[in-house]
């Protein structure tokens, strides 16, 4: 088996208003120094057994489902699982 974990965030030119607002409530919770907060979503995908290569069908499934390519970025890892 394969696990996969996959980052999704907005694209640097996307406003991400719920990260402004935990920006927001840092600094009001005395975090000051908190310049900026991009929140994005965290997905991990366990893969079995497949003679098709793990990228391809990492970067199939992001493109057409786990992420809004328009608005989103994504990165992943890939490791062995036990």
């Amino acid at each position: 088996m394969t696990k996969v974990k996959i980052y999704v965030t907005l694209r640097e030119s996307v406003l991400d208003p719920q990260g402004s607002a935990v920006k927001g409530s840092l600094g009001k919770i005395g975090y000051n120094e908190v310049e900026d907060v991009r929140i994005g979503k965290y997905l991990e995908v366990t893969i079995g057994k497949t003679d098709r290569d793990i990228d391809t069908i990492v970067k199939e499934m992001c493109e057409k489902l786990l992420t809004n390519t328009v608005i989103e970025d994504y990165r992943f890892e890939v490791e062995e699982a036990n």
